[in-house]
């Protein structure tokens, strides 16, 4: 075996697709604790250079966790990214074993950084996340049901609903705090992120469970991170507007309500945001603007390890 091979997995419910550079071999493995095992011996033989997964809603956690706690150097990545690589090479064809091998060159040529996989309390804090974000949803699907509800039994059984929505958000909300408190490095940044006038406790979790990263990028890095970095799109003669894409929506949705939120209560943001729109910027502009300024604020309050301190001499 070459010294370095390079590892890409499909997982898909049924199966794991398994794709190996440079030999190109393939073989595929049920998608089942007792092949992963199987999977996972096999891999610590071939010792590879990286081993590549994508991101598919969770079905690459359990595989994730199992490699990395076997020692193997693996990454998870991002779907779009591995796709408009495979278009680069020319390979526009889609199947799972074309993309465990597109996996694994995507490993070979890009060498992705290999970043800390989160723990089991980690991972379940995310699903609650997840599950929040999902009551949320629904609960508001059927707010707006109950305004063009025709008959009185429909709405009866919306509002029953609604009522059984609302006691499970807050009961996921409880589990959410619970976990918050029950660690002190969470307990301790958490306390660092609500110090700050307009953060409350759904960004604040939010920025625990999905920015793991804050506090130890730059601000360049993390407002690209989260997608509220202005991008270029320029070409030739054509010079146009800075756009926002990208990123992790599930954090920006939350980061611009509380946004809005400190444009009112939080002086810093608040003085910003109006000297923005007094220079003519148009108002999703400078509230994008604003986003980015809370997201760079929030980061240096980790990194440093400081609270919320307004300081009027220095408001911009």
């Amino acid at each position: 075996m070459p010294a370095d091979c390079f590892v890409g997995i499909d997982i898909s419910k049924a199966q794991l697709e398994v794709g190996l550079l440079p030999t190109r071999e393939i073989w595929h493995v049920p998608n089942e604790p007792k092949a992963t095992t199987g999977l996972v011996a096999r891999l610590q033989e071939l010792a590879p250079k990286l081993v590549v997964l994508e991101a598919t809603g969770g079905l690459e956690i359990p595989l994730a966790a199992a490699l990395s706690r076997a020692g193997l150097p693996v990454v998870v990545v991002n779907p779009r990214q591995v796709r408009e690589f495979a278009r680069a090479t020319g390979q526009l064809a889609k199947t799972d074993k074309i993309d465990a091998l597109i996996l694994a060159l995507f490993g070979d040529r890009i060498r992705p950084e290999i970043r800390p996989l989160p723990d089991d309390t980690a991972q379940a804090f995310d699903a609650l996340m997840a599950r929040r974000r999902q009551l949320v949803s629904m609960l508001a699907e059927e707010k707006n049901r109950l305004q063009q509800a025709s008959t009185a039994q429909v709405r009866r059984g919306i509002q029953r609903h609604i009522r059984w929505l609302e006691g499970e958000i807050k009961d996921v909300e409880t589990g959410l705090s619970e976990t918050v408190k029950a660690s002190p490095i969470w307990k301790a940044r958490d306390n660092l992120l609500q110090s700050v006038p307009g953060v409350g406790r759904v960004m604040s979790f939010t920025a625990l469970a999905q920015v793991p990263e804050l506090g130890q990028l730059n601000r360049k890095q993390i407002a690209a991170l989260v997608g509220v970095a202005p991008l270029a799109a320029d070409s030739g003669t054509i010079r146009g507007k800075r756009l926002v894409w990208g990123g992790r929506a599930h954090v920006r949705q939350p980061l611009y309500m509380a946004t809005l939120c400190a444009c009112r209560y939080n002086p810093v943001i608040r003085a910003f945001h109006q000297r923005l729109i007094a220079s003519g910027k148009p108002p999703k502009v400078a509230i994008v603007a604003c986003m980015r300024k809370l997201l760079t604020i929030l980061n240096a309050m980790l990194r440093d390890n400081t609270p919320w301190t307004f300081n009027p001499q220095i408001v911009p």
